[in-house]
């Protein structure tokens, strides 16, 4: 039996097919400016890989969860997220930590679900949005960013809100401070935001980072030095929600 798990993101849809030999296959795709648009691209995508649709269960999850309209069901990314990041995490007990586009969430995850969560207000500080926004201001893209940022001791810069954080940074590129500096300060504020979030909650001693900066070594090691314990970036972290979806399609009745 095909199972298959359909995040659509705000920025970025990922899908996950399972087919009989239990191994997970991955694909992303921009999601665009149309969710409905997007889950017709991605039926089509999988009709060409030869996937019987009528036969196999599908999740759909994320931003645009509910314009699958051929899944079998719609779950929360939450519960996709937590368990696929629990999968990644080599079946253990963790706190997962997913900077998304437009939101960041920090999930406890015991036996596989998730027992307690919480993401950030809506402001796009802390996250990928964030990011994307700063590297555009500066002329760059996010590697481009983050190669600079590694170079750099960072400078203050606001992690409260988006509107002030680029008003600093222009202010900064005014006065002609280093682009290594700036870099730095952005991803550091980042890294603040999201430590602040996940320190709300209680954490385990196993923290892994899912989601479009899972593996982003330099991210994770910001992340390790302001939350005092390893936090590990995953290889295909940001297809955790895909693959929770997909495993969780497997417990559905068609």
């Amino acid at each position: 039996m095909t199972r298959i798990g359909i995040d659509i993101g705000s920025t970025a849809s990922k899908v996950c097919v399972i087919g009989e030999d239990d191994r997970p296959r991955f694909e992303v795709l921009p999601t665009g400016w149309n969710s409905k648009i997007t889950a017709g691209i991605i039926k089509e995508n999988l009709e060409k890989l030869g996937v019987d649709l009528e036969s196999a269960k599908i999740v759909a999850t994320g931003y645009g969860r509910i314009s699958v309209e051929y899944a079998d069901k719609v779950i929360t990314e939450i519960t996709c997220h937590g368990r696929g990041g629990y999968e990644m995490a080599g079946q253990e007990d963790c706190s997962i930590i997913d900077v998304g586009g437009q939101d960041t969430k920090y999930i406890l995850v015991q036996d596989g679900r998730a027992v307690d969560f919480l993401m950030n207000d809506k402001c796009a500080a802390g996250t990928g949005k964030f990011i994307e926004v700063m590297a555009n201001r500066l002329g760059l893209t996010i590697e481009e960013l983050f190669e600079e940022a590694q170079r750099g001791k960072p400078i203050p810069i606001s992690s409260i809100c988006t509107v002030f954080a680029e008003s600093e940074v222009i202010n900064y590129m005014g006065e002609g401070r280093p682009k290594e500096e700036i870099a730095a300060g952005v991803i550091d504020s980042v890294a603040t935001k999201v430590v602040t979030l996940c320190q709300k909650k209680a954490i385990a001693d196993k923290c892994v980072i899912t989601g479009g900066l899972s593996g982003n070594e330099y991210f994770a090691e910001l992340l390790s030095k302001k939350l005092d314990r390893t936090v590990t970036p995953l290889p295909n972290g940001r297809y955790a929600g895909a693959y929770g979806a997909a495993i969780l399609a497997g417990k559905i009745e068609k």
